[in-house]
């Protein structure tokens, strides 16, 4: 008899590695079998760089490539990737000639290349030039931009206890991925990861698809082989350094740009059909709030101002970082989405994380199947169609100095119902505030400037060691006219 025909590759049969791996106990991915790539420093492995001419797919002129990121620095573990080829899962080997090694020449030593990562070209803001438009690289990151727009936030396979207590946060890795060839003509990329950790495996499919709006549908297929406190879905993380919502940092350090970050705020549609917005913060301790609801239609960490003159960055170019929204697809149900910000000293750290935890986890063995779209967009991001939203939210005080205690914010909505040239009569604020605030005064009036309104809010805090909660939106009558501001502020 024959030997048994390969069955073809697909995210069933991967489904099944997975749920092997969580029966099984877990075991320490091997490090690179060069033990001097990862005693590099921080230079030389950014030295190290793959030549394009090597590309995958290049010599066939299929409308995708690969480029590859080699193992090194912190990257020590390598990956396997693998090409598949009419439903065959064929191996993917790189030769080390394919990379310049640059200072680290001297530590190479192998034939074949050791991969910690990889990013894909495609044809996505001019004919005739494929452009890096998604990265995986990193435990299980990755990061897409749309047309037009400069890496900025990124997004993870999955969260382990990032913000709870109990064993500490854990990062699974994607330890292996399989990349479908593309057909010529194509216009979206197909490929598939295999997620390990000590306590969740998974089985993950993406389709990516380049555009003004660059789209990622995912599939996921999780496994629990340990107790987590917090598993956290569709993570995503970002920068926020300093901004009109929390300038002290960019003022003590005298830094000349008015706003620094990959992202002002965090949106939220909840299943009822409520907008949310919560500014970013540089908090001086970790700081974690959370929003439940009984079903999501979708969250992003979001980059809304687009203006260079908030920024006069003209390298980070930090008004073309996208917007990552992420949309369920199908009911996920009852949950919470969790917002984790903690203190970063400059703009290199990422500092902001939110991802959504389900009401329900899995018992073991029983997978916890997902789909979702991950949308990386520039200029006109996902926003309520309906409503007024919040253009900026700025924190301080004008000439009148404050009471002890006193918080001064100036909110900007525009949009929606507010557009309405006839809408000259002032809507009316509706401020709530946790036990620990009281509102001094809520005033709304025009802002010609913006051609919609601002509230001029103050609030005192009663006792500044406990947060402050503050929920503020434009109301007309029982009407409602703008998304929510909520606003969370740390204890001193």
């Amino acid at each position: 008899m024959g030997a048994k025909a390969q069955a073809a590759f697909d995210l069933n049969g991967l489904t099944e590695r997975a749920r092997a791996l969580a029966a099984a106990p877990y075991r320490e991915p091997p490090p690179s079998a060069n033990p001097r790539l990862a005693a590099l420093s921080y230079d030389d492995y950014r030295a190290i760089r793959f030549q394009p001419r090597a590309a995958w797919w290049r010599d066939a002129g299929l409308p995708f490539e690969l480029q590859f990121f080699h193992v090194g620095g912190i990257h020590t573990r390598p990956v396997r990737v693998h090409e598949l080829v009419g439903g065959r899962e064929v191996p993917l080997s790189v030769p080390a000639g394919a990379f310049d090694y640059g200072p680290a020449a001297a530590v190479a030593g192998q034939t074949q290349a050791e991969l910690a990562g990889f990013r894909v070209h495609h044809a996505l803001n001019r004919p005739g030039y494929k452009d890096e438009f998604v990265v995986f690289l990193g435990a299980s990151y990755l990061r897409a931009v749309g047309a037009g727009q400069h890496y900025g936030s990124s997004a993870r396979g999955i969260a382990v206890d990032t913000a709870a207590g109990g064993a500490g946060e854990e990062f699974p890795v994607f330890e292996a991925f399989w990349i479908e060839r593309p057909a010529r003509g194509a216009q979206t990329l197909t490929l598939y990861a295999l997620l390990n950790g000590p306590r969740v495996t998974g089985a993950y499919r993406f389709e990516l698809r380049p555009g003004r709006v660059t789209e990622m549908a995912v599939q996921a297929r999780l496994f629990l082989r340990g107790a987590v406190s917090t598993l956290g879905i569709a993570p995503l993380t970002s920068m926020y350094f300093g901004g009109e919502n929390h300038p002290q940092p960019l003022q003590a350090m005298g830094d000349f740009r008015p706003e620094v970050h990959d992202a002002d705020g965090l949106s939220i549609e909840t299943g009822d059909g409520e907008w949310l917005w919560r500014p970013l913060l540089n908090p001086e301790r970790p700081f974690t709030t959370s929003f439940a609801m009984q079903g999501l239609r979708g969250f992003g960490l979001m980059q809304r101002d687009r203006a260079f003159s908030s920024y006069e960055d003209t390298e980070a170019r930090y008004e073309q970082r996208p917007s990552v929204w992420v949309r369920p697809e199908g009911d996920w149900g009852a949950g919470r989405v969790e917002l984790m910000q903690f203190h970063s000293p400059d703009e290199t750290n990422d500092n902001v994380v939110a991802y959504w935890v389900p009401a329900r986890l899995p018992a073991a063995g029983e997978p916890l199947s997902l789909r979702y779209t991950l949308l990386w967009q520039g200029a006109a991001p996902q926003a309520p169609l309906r409503l007024g939203r919040v253009l900026q939210s700025r924190r301080g005080r004008g000439l009148e100095a404050p009471q002890p205690g006193e918080l001064q914010f100036h909110i900007d909505y525009a949009g929606g119902p507010l557009d309405t040239p006839s809408a000259t009569v002032p809507p009316q604020a509706f401020v709530t505030s946790s036990d620990n605030a009281r509102v001094l005064l809520a005033n709304v009036y025009r802002n010609p400037a913006t051609k919609g309104w601002r509230l001029n809010l103050k609030v005192q805090r009663l006792d500044a060691k406990q947060p402050v909660e503050l929920r503020a939106l434009l109301k007309d009558g029982a009407n409602v006219l703008t998304e929510t501001w909520t606003y969370a502020l740390p204890p001193e």
